[in-house]
């Protein structure tokens, strides 16, 4: 086992994925010889070179429509948007075009691609370099939306992702990039597409999270039980499309108490869909009230950090509201 960051963890799996098939290229804004904003791609342009790492205009519509045409011709591509914010001029293609092509020619054309992006706040982005757009996308049929909590479940859900003949977007929380480590095994390895996971086992509440925050909810999963004596069970949602309602309920159904714990806006975030599947199939199990910890509906992640800090949840954050709901 090594011990390592959640980007060397990208970095390692898009490494290994090119190596074992040929097919694998990886294209974007500044993947080449710069290796990345945030330098996921490092290293790579000079060992695989300009045909399979392939620097592409400022435009991201071209760079999913590419990786579209690519994946339809038998190649399995890995887009990389600089930022989860810049998304948006692709929407069309994403939704439209990717995850509609296999459906609507009969199963003659899957569109096996792997579309990239840093997500969420936390390093004082501003409005245009925070932003979480993951339940915009976990609403479209066609489309898997994956985002991991650590270096295991980044390295190996990235694999399952550009194996996979499904489009797959790959939220990545950019807070995290340095900031989780984790062990991997040296061996090759895949983490499956679909279940959740649980990473600690409690019995007087369940909270659900994905990404920096399930990161943060087991540091304030330990900070209650060491405090306060209150047994925790966090879910790591990390596949949020397609749904895994079995989990879910699962652990609801022993705890009979639920936190759902997101960055998004709270209004219409994903975590709502979490709530609606507890409520619906796990009436008979509610211990308390449903709740959800989120940012504020308000536009955007602040430059401040005061500010920023006031914005997202964090660790204490997360805290206050499991002893709120234990105490119900």
């Amino acid at each position: 086992m090594r011990n390592i960051t959640l980007i060397d963890a990208v970095r390692e799996a898009m490494d290994e994925e090119l190596a074992r098939d040929q097919r694998v290229f990886i294209t974007g804004e500044d993947v080449g010889r710069r290796g990345g904003v945030f330098r996921a791609t490092m290293g790579l342009y000079e060992k695989y070179g300009p045909d399979r790492i392939v620097d592409s205009p400022l435009a991201e519509l071209s760079i999913v429509a590419i990786g579209i045409g690519a994946a339809m011709a038998g190649l399995r591509p890995i887009c990389e948007i600089q930022f989860a914010d810049f998304i948006h001029p692709a929407m069309n293609q994403i939704m439209n075009e990717a995850a509609k092509m296999y459906y609507r020619s009969n199963g003659a054309w899957p569109v096996p691609m792997t579309i990239r992006a840093p997500y969420g706040g936390g390093i004082s982005g501003g409005l245009y370099h925070s932003q979480s757009v993951e339940a915009l996308f976990a609403h479209i049929p066609g489309l898997k939306v994956v985002i991991p909590s650590t270096p295991y479940d980044a390295k190996g859900l990235l694999k399952s992702a550009v194996r996979d003949p499904n489009p797959v977007l790959f939220f990545e929380p950019k807070k995290g990039y340095r900031a989780i480590k984790g062990d991997i095994p040296d061996d090759d390895y895949t983490v499956p597409i679909g279940p959740v996971n649980v990473t600690k086992v409690g019995t007087d509440l369940t909270v659900y999270a994905y990404g920096m925050m399930a990161y943060y909810t087991l540091q304030a999963a330990q900070i209650v039980e060491q405090q306060d004596g209150i047994s925790v069970e966090v879910v790591d949602v990390r596949t949020l499309l397609p749904v895994d309602r079995t989990g879910i309920l699962t652990s609801f159904k022993k705890t009979g108490k639920a936190l759902i714990v997101y960055e998004d806006n709270l209004t219409m975030g994903y975590g709502a869909e979490i709530a609606a599947i507890l409520a619906s199939d796990g009436f008979e199990y509610m211990d308390g009230p449903i709740r959800r910890l989120a940012g504020p509906d308000v536009p955007g992640v602040p430059y401040s950090h005061p500010v920023q800090e006031a914005f997202m949840p964090s660790p204490q954050k997360i805290a206050d509201a499991i002893r709120d709901l234990a105490a119900y």
